[in-house]
């Protein structure tokens, strides 16, 4: 056996154990009905939740920085890659979440991974993590030497004796989503607070989910729950409501000081695009000026819900527009993944690893692109695949 062969072994067991990820691939701009394969089918499956990824307004400003500032940043923010593009971005954002500063970074994933190890950064402090936060904050929680301790979801209980067992650390550290991507559920953030202030322990949410979706015109979970100066770093990404691409973090201005002295990818790799920038910028302008999209993206999202639940699907324990229509077992949710899809409904399923064994499901993302005609075609076609696969009412 040649030193390569275990890739091929590998991919083999994935695929006899439902576990290997077939990737489709879009062939238009995102929007309510997308073409895959030729074929216009309505997207379920998109985090374009409020429908910017193709807005003229966004599309024009990276059309107009493209022709100003050129392609590409040409350095590493801390040399010579800092525009006053980025500039303007971080400021806008900084208001829109009503906090001191922010660092924007390549991607939502990369805010973690700047972040986490640089705040606790030795073997004397301790992490306290959700169990089902996003894989992103497990990556910059692997690449920290703080101690780690998972508490139960969402159990502020539970994370409270987390941390009497832990006992002393130089730095502590609670880290939670804003809103949970696969259940479509909401932190307890006031709970989380108070065992926060409890044992003087820092609060992180990463609010990928939240932004856009909760808040005033989409500010997120600490503005959902009046908690601005209480929740002390904020994860954000800009490739979800924002419908672009990046990430941030956004708190007190010492914090995005020192994290431009100690965030690795805001030390070595490239700044984001100028179109990237400038795209951002404007869907913050959009937002901050009107809340119409948010208020759609809930009407739609309660409107689908309504419809599949009356129609004898299970969606879970949801309470923003994230709706998953819980199927447990994986060879079950392909299946009917594929049949949607026959129907002209882009569905994907959802199995392990990204959720657990038995979790198995149909994650159904609406925007406010969609309209009831489009949501009516959806439920419809879950009810004839539901009577066809035996699920269902």
């Amino acid at each position: 056996m040649s030193r390569m062969d275990f890739i091929d072994i590998e991919l083999e067991r994935l695929k006899a154990e439902g576990m290997y990820n077939q990737i489709r691939t879009i062939e238009s701009a995102q929007g309510a009905w997308i073409v895959i394969d030729g074929r216009k089918v309505l997207n379920l499956c998109s985090n374009n939740y409020l429908g910017l990824a193709n807005d003229p307004r966004l599309k024009k400003k990276a059309a107009e920085a493209l022709e100003c500032w050129g392609v590409g940043p040409g350095a590493v923010r801390s040399i010579a890659g800092t525009m006053s593009l980025h500039d303007e971005l971080e400021r806008k954002l900084s208001a829109f979440k009503k906090r001191e500063g922010t660092l924007s970074l390549q991607s939502g994933l990369l805010a973690n991974v700047a972040t986490i190890p640089a705040l606790v950064d030795s073997a004397e402090d301790a992490i306290f993590t959700d169990e089902l936060n996003h894989a992103s904050i497990i990556d910059g929680v692997r690449l920290s030497r703080a101690s780690r301790h998972i508490y139960r979801h969402s159990d502020a209980d539970d994370l409270r004796e987390q941390m009497k067992k832990a006992g002393s650390a130089r730095r502590k550290l609670i880290i939670t989503d804003g809103v949970f991507s696969m259940d479509g559920d909401v932190a307890p953030l006031p709970d989380l607070v108070r065992v926060a202030e409890e044992f003087d322990a820092m609060l992180m949410v990463d609010d990928a989910h939240g932004e856009g979706v909760l808040g005033s015109h989409g500010r997120g979970a600490a503005d959902h729950f009046h908690l601005h100066q209480e929740v002390d770093i904020e994860i954000g990404t800009l490739s979800k409501a924002f419908g672009v691409m990046g990430g941030f973090v956004s708190g007190s201005g010492r914090l995005v000081e020192f994290l431009k002295q100690k965030a690795r990818p805001f030390l070595f790799s490239s700044a984001m695009t100028p179109a990237d920038v400038a795209a951002c910028i404007a869907a913050v302008d959009v937002l901050s000026e009107s809340d119409t999209a948010v208020k759609k993206l809930w009407a739609n999202g309660d409107y689908l819900k309504k419809g599949l639940r009356e129609a004898g699907f299970d969606t879970g324990v949801s309470t923003t527009p994230i709706t998953p229509v819980m199927l447990g077992d994986a060879d079950r949710a392909r299946a009917f993944s594929r049949q949607l899809f026959e129907k002209g409904i882009f569905a994907m399923a959802i199995g392990f690893p990204t959720v657990a064994r038995g979790k198995a499901r149909i994650r159904c993302m609406v925007s406010a692109a969609h309209e009831t005609a489009d949501l009516d075609q959806a439920i419809q076609a879950f009810r004839e695949v539901g009577k066809e696969l035996g699920v269902g009412g």
